[in-house]
């Protein structure tokens, strides 16, 4: 099962994903999809100019884009959440433990209340993200501790200070505007996706997960612990940092993109590691694929369930809490 469950996962995206392009409320003849996709590939499909126009507007300028945010965001928060769970050898870490959720909604919400710039928000979103990890990372070397334990709370102390800050934001936001935003936005959601942003962030979100995904045997030593990673000849200090500042960029960008959608991070590693097993080098690109079909299938029934949309993260918070618990049944099993 562990030699085939990467490609198996890899075809599940890829069939998920066309289906996806299929789906939606605006319905679209399979023919005519069909018929594009051959102009576009190999010409001599006849289609009408009109035909053509709202084909590539509703393929190429909706649902792609979405689909690559879902694909994006999906995957990067399963590696993070992965590759934390291994630094800190604890199966109940997600991406959001250093605080970067929390920095980064706060700068998202006061981007929109100092600016109508969406890119200035998307700009406050990934600068604050960055800002709450930096204070945990400095309350432990304040302390001149260096330990796993002290970075974990150095996160707790970020997180919270900045979940306050949020508060506090909220309160002095504009009721009738800018309010209603904050909050639609923080439930996740990825209707406001666009191609442009897309194009902007998917470089550094594929180059973060790849270097997470090719550090995978020095996670397999981290997680028995700091001395034997050193008896192992492994730098333990750029170890780290280096899985804290990448999940760091990576968890900010899915922000940026589609508010906070939480549970993904926590749920998916743990899924793969009964599939594949604790080897982070097989954990962390399972995680990946399984992370961006979970999103993906998610968002598509947030989309379809109802005549309205429902926001992503209630959604991701709705199927994550009990299913979360019926793992939490045979993770300890395949827990290291």
């Amino acid at each position: 099962m562990k030699r085939i469950a990467l490609p198996l996962l890899a075809l599940l995206l890829i069939a998920v994903a066309l289906v996806s392009l299929y789906l939606g409320k605006y319905r679209l003849p399979l023919a005519d999809i069909l018929a594009f996709a051959g102009w576009k590939t190999a010409g001599g499909v006849e289609l009408t100019t009109e035909q053509r126009s709202l084909l590539t507007n509703v393929l190429f300028d909706i649902r792609l884009p979405r689909i690559m945010a879902a694909i994006l965001i999906g995957a990067s928060l399963s590696v993070s959440g992965a590759a934390f769970q291994a630094l800190f050898i604890n199966p109940l870490v997600s991406p959001g433990l250093l605080g970067v959720l929390a920095g980064a909604s706060f700068g998202a919400a006061l981007g929109m209340i100092f600016s109508k710039s969406w890119l200035a928000v998307q700009c406050s979103t990934l600068l604050f993200g960055f800002a709450a990890v930096g204070v945990a990372v400095s309350i432990a070397r304040i302390f001149r501790a260096h330990s796993i334990i002290m970075l974990v709370l150095g996160g707790i102390i970020s997180g919270a200070f900045f979940t306050a800050s949020l508060s506090i934001v909220k309160y002095a936001a504009d009721p009738s505007n800018q309010l209603p935003a904050i909050v639609y936005w923080l439930m996740g959601n990825l209707s406001a996706v666009d191609g442009r942003t897309m194009l902007l962030v998917s470089l550094p979100m594929l180059l973060g997960m790849i270097v997470l995904i090719l550090n995978g045997g020095r996670l397999n030593a981290m997680s028995m612990g700091e001395e034997e990673a050193k008896s192992l000849g492994i730098n333990v200090s750029r170890v780290r940092m280096t899985v804290v500042f990448l999940s760091t960029l990576i968890s900010a960008l899915t922000v940026m993109i589609g508010g906070i959608i939480g549970w993904v991070g926590l749920i998916i590693p743990h899924i793969c590691r009964m599939l594949v097993g604790p080897d982070n080098r097989l954990l962390l690109p399972a995680a990946a694929l399984a992370g961006a079909v979970y999103l993906l299938v998610v968002d598509n029934v947030s989309r379809l369930m109802f005549s309205f949309e429902i926001p992503t993260g209630i959604v991701t918070s709705l199927i994550g809490i009990p299913f979360f618990v019926l793992v939490l049944k045979n993770a300890h099993r395949s827990w290291r």
